[in-house]
């Protein structure tokens, strides 16, 4: 492995570029404590000459939400035959999408929030409190807001009266064209990553997450300090493994490659609910992949060499 060398891919121009430069500097870290030459690139208007003129022989995408999980940097690398680590375009353009993989799994059997998806020319041509009361008498409160598309819970809240309701709303709106209500499920939030390894996708232990305010929202997420996490989480054996199972199946019925990181959370009965899936997972110093990687015993470099070595070979 060490006569190779990988760009790393990260930055770019979504709302997630300040978290995608720490995932970027910290997986480069780890690649060059392994022993790959590692070059860290921005997703610009400079990236395709880039790697025409100086082509890796695999690049890792570090990037978060837009064009770092909708498939289109995964389409660019794919019309240059660059081997890349992670999902193809076509099934991350289907994975990154919410409300559609929600409804993937729900037909595959797999439980998730009740949701309705609601685009913002609903609110303008239809009038938003008419709007706001079908939603709450369709679902009831509790309720989660966010984006339809998108990560690091940009927009994410916790509705839990109907006063809250539009300001929370716009909140969500101002990060995507819908807004994805579902159903709020009181329990246990984890986070699973699973790796792709020669006996095929590997569920690590679960991370659980407790912040502190109770939500965990952007600020929860990359501020040090203000959310305790478990890993492995702090479940029941058989509970454990039923979120393992979830993650796995979430993995493999949406399509997903090399590395995928599946949200759900544990109700107070012990039913396990799908979330989201993350096609391109957070690697900074609160992120929850290198936890779980950690929990198993395996280095961060190790993971993403075993993963660039496949993508090279396959």
């Amino acid at each position: 492995m060490s006569d190779r060398w990988v760009a790393v891919l990260a930055g770019g121009l979504s709302h997630e570029r300040d978290v995608s430069l720490r995932s970027g500097r910290r997986v480069s870290a780890a690649l060059r404590q392994v022993g790959l030459t590692v070059e860290e690139w921005d997703a610009d208007a400079s990236l395709l000459t880039r790697l025409r003129e100086h082509r890796p022989d695999a690049v890792v995408i570090a990037l978060h939400g837009g064009e770092g999980e909708n498939g289109s940097i995964q389409t660019i690398l794919e019309l240059l035959d660059i081997p890349y680590v992670g999902t193809d375009a076509g099934t991350c353009r289907r994975a990154w999408d919410k409300p559609t993989a929600k409804a993937e799994l729900r037909r595959a059997g797999i439980l998730t929030p009740d949701w309705v998806v609601l685009p913002q020319s609903a609110f303008r041509e239809l009038g938003a409190q008419p709007v706001l009361d079908a939603m709450v008498e369709r679902l009831g409160l509790p309720l989660m807001l966010k984006p339809d598309q998108g990560g690091s819970a940009l927009g994410a809240q916790v509705v839990r009266s109907a006063a809250e309701l539009p300001t929370a709303m716009v909140g969500s709106l101002a990060y995507s064209d819908a807004v994805l209500a579902e159903r709020f499920v009181d329990g246990v939030e984890v986070a699973v990553t699973v790796v792709d390894g020669p006996g095929g996708p590997e569920a690590l232990p679960a991370v659980e997450i407790a912040p502190a305010s109770g939500v965990y929202d952007y600020t929860a997420r990359y501020t040090a300090g203000l959310t305790t996490f478990h890993a492995p989480a702090r479940l029941d054996d058989d509970v454990a493994a039923a979120v393992a199972e979830l993650a796995v199946s979430a993995h493999r019925l949406l399509g997903l490659r090399d590395v995928s990181r599946t949200d759900a959370v544990v109700s107070a009965s012990g039913e396990v609910y799908f979330l989201e899936v993350n096609l391109s997972p957070g690697l900074t110093e609160t992120s929850l992949l290198p936890m779980a990687a950690e929990a198993a015993g395996r280095s961060l470099g190790a993971i993403y060499a075993g993963l660039v070595d496949r993508a090279i070979t396959r």
